[in-house]
């Protein structure tokens, strides 16, 4: 059963466990004192970095850096944070040279707990969040300021030195894509137009620009057909009118005159007629040399657009590339060094030790509390009458009918005193 009902209660209790209380808060008071005094002091630095927009607009330069800037500095985070990273650091700065029992594998996770890169979001833009990062803050906590400071410096150093060659190395990869694509297509192009050249060439097919040409050429052959008709016709007319209308002798020279004409007409006829079948024999084609043809040329048609679109990035990448190695895109800059830390960071020793006496007192107290649990008893005539409904008639107070401290070493050196000469 409890023993404490009222704030008296209370008070009775700690009269008599007060023994138990000091020894409890002394106990915690001594080791907190030896917890803070061995405590080491943690120091912190921070460094800030802005995050500018490019100097010249998308609409006239476009860069090549595509993607938010929070998913860049995340990759930049996990590259920084990387075992080989946080060792190069260690080793520039000579960390952890106090405690060369230290391995590897436990350096790396306290240089990870130890340093934060935190990004602060930009302001939105209407309502769309773009993932746009404005401020880079990298902070540092580490035993001593100077190291603290030389830490969140070099961090944020390499943080803007991989940064920018992110950003070169992407832009480089791009422009060297694009000049190897268009590179390819113009040689692709090239093989098929001599394919095409040969193919012509093995059917006996005229080039685009020729077929007008011959056209022309049949037409003309026609044109000149025509007027040898008219004049054999002519010929033939004159021949019979001079056999009909003149001397039998005039009438034979002219038919002689007219068979040696016709036979040259005849053979310029023939010649002509000739011609005409070469060239038309050359203009036609078999249905499958026009399918080849046409296959042939919608594939030229393709690649020519192709490599125009190519081109058109090739120069995008090309001026995306040269803003990039003219610093003209995004940048990291410094807005607030690391500053030398002046104070550790923490409650403090005093605090410490202040809180651990507290806390030892309010141990104490409970320990008291504990211990009357353990051994209940009605120790008051209050106590009696709300326990049982009785109320005692007598009150007999404890007597202590012990001599004070004082009185009792005296008793006790006496005591010894005279045991002495007996035993002698």
């Amino acid at each position: 059963m409890g023993s404490i009902y009222s704030f008296a209660d209370f008070v009775d209790m700690i009269r008599r466990r007060i023994r138990c209380i000091l020894i409890v808060a002394v106990l915690g008071s001594l080791l907190s004192l030896w917890y803070a005094f061995y405590q080491p002091r943690i120091y912190s630095s921070s460094e800030v970095i802005q995050i500018t927009r490019p100097k010249i607009t998308g609409e006239l330069a476009k860069s090549t850096v595509d993607g938010s800037s929070a998913r860049r500095m995340q990759l930049i985070q996990q590259r920084m944070m990387a075992r080989g990273t946080i060792l190069e650091v260690v080793e520039e700065l000579g960390l952890f040279r106090d405690q060369p029992g230290l391995r590897d594998s436990e350096i790396v996770p306290i240089m990870r707990n130890s340093v934060s890169i935190t990004g602060t979001a930009a302001a939105r833009e209407g309502y769309a969040d773009d993932g746009s990062i404005s401020v880079l803050t990298i902070t540092a906590r580490m035993p001593s300021a100077e190291e603290a400071q030389a830490v969140a410096r070099e961090f944020s150093r390499r943080t803007i030195e991989l940064s920018v060659a992110t950003r070169i190395e992407q832009a480089r990869e791009t422009l060297v894509f694009f000049t190897e694509k268009e590179a390819a297509l113009t040689r692709d192009i090239s093989e098929l137009a001599k394919e095409i050249a040969d193919f012509r060439h093995e059917n006996a097919v005229t080039l685009p620009g020729a077929v007008e040409m011959r056209g022309a050429e049949i037409t003309a052959i026609n044109e000149s057909l025509l007027a040898l008709s008219g004049e054999e016709i002519e010929l033939r007319t004159l021949a019979d009118d001079a056999a009909a209308t003149q001397r039998e002798a005039y009438a034979l020279r002219v038919q002689q005159e007219y068979e040696v004409r016709r036979e040259t007409l005849l053979a310029q006829r023939q010649l002509l007629e000739d011609r005409r079948s070469a060239l038309e024999a050359s203009l036609e084609l078999t249905p499958e040399v026009d399918r080849r043809l046409t296959s042939y040329d919608l594939k030229m048609e393709q690649m020519q657009s192709e490599l125009q679109l190519i081109t058109e990035r090739r120069a995008d990448a090309e001026v995306g590339f040269r803003l990039e190695t003219a610093r003209q895109g995004e940048r990291l800059t410094v807005l607030e060094p690391a500053p030398l830390p002046d104070f550790a960071v923490g409650s403090g020793r005093k605090s410490t030790v202040m809180k651990g006496a507290l806390l030892s007192i309010a141990l104490g107290i409970v320990a008291a509390f504990l211990l009357d649990l353990k051994t209940p008893a009605l120790r008051s005539s209050a106590q009696m009458k709300r326990e049982t409904g009785l109320t005692p008639v007598v009150a007999i107070p404890v007597l202590d009918t012990r001599p004070p401290a004082g009185r009792r070493r005296f008793f006790a050196r006496q005591a010894r005193a005279t045991k002495a000469p007996a035993k002698s």
